[in-house]
């Protein structure tokens, strides 16, 4: 009997900003000073995921497609809808998120952890092995602030492919680093997301990547899911769509 690992109802996510004027305008006139703009990233998205699913997410630059993973990991509540993950654990690997950039990459490895849901114990049973698949030398000891996108990225796998969590939740990092740590991690991540049981949701700009790991493939456009199912149809549609 199937078991469904995240279960998504009817989710709607809207950005509020202050719309642009001139320091002048604002200054004297009152009605210009509360004036705001909404953009809606996601609006009415709904799909389940059974247990031990891989699905690829793809789409346009502006489509939902980050917002949609942040929402799965908590970092975005939704306006309107909701999302269950049936108390499974869930780790959101991706490229500007979850790290105080103030800390050690050290430090960052014992807060991610705690986040993660693992006691300290537990980290520091992993800590050496995390320290090891990064490969980034004594910047482990140095402040996140000060490393490439490179590094960072390093740094965010090792503890999130360490780690291991019920889901993983993959934004656009597998293309991020030198030849070599892209190899090691391609290769992990394949280790990790054919583990039975585990559920991941990859979000990739290149098509290949999610033929080859997904089950099934989700095309958001402008916030709703244009179309859904088996990769080969759906990544050729989008390539299709994209050319036109």
């Amino acid at each position: 009997m199937k078991k469904e690992a995240i279960t998504i109802e009817n989710l709607h996510i809207t950005y509020k900003g202050l719309k642009k004027t001139s320091i002048r305008s604002t200054f004297f006139n009152k009605k210009n000073r509360k004036k705001i703009e909404t953009f809606e990233a996601l609006r009415g998205v709904s799909f389940t995921i059974d247990e031990g699913k891989i699905i690829g997410i793809i789409g346009k630059n502006g489509s939902g497609k980050s917002t949609l993973l942040r929402a799965i990991g908590g970092i975005f509540s939704p306006d309107i809808g909701s999302i269950d993950l049936h108390n499974n654990t869930v780790s959101l690997l991706s490229i500007g998120v979850g790290f105080n950039k103030k800390l050690t990459g050290y430090e960052n490895i014992y807060l991610s952890g705690l986040l993660l849901g693992f006691n300290e114990e537990q980290v520091r049973e992993k800590e050496q092995e995390i320290i090891d698949f990064a490969d980034i030398g004594d910047f482990i000891y140095k402040p996140v602030k000060t490393y490439s996108s490179g590094m960072y990225s390093k740094l965010a796998f090792a503890i999130t492919a360490i780690l291991e969590t019920d889901i993983m939740l993959i934004d656009e990092v597998l293309s991020v680093g030198d030849v070599q740590f892209k190899k090691k991690s391609y290769g992990k991540m394949k280790e990790l997301i054919f583990t039975e049981n585990r559920t991941v949701i990859i979000v990739s700009h290149t098509p290949k990547t999610l033929n080859e790991l997904c089950d099934e493939v989700i095309w958001l456009h402008d916030g709703k899911i244009k179309m859904q199912g088996d990769p080969d149809k759906i990544l050729a549609a989008y390539e299709k769509f994209m050319n036109e």
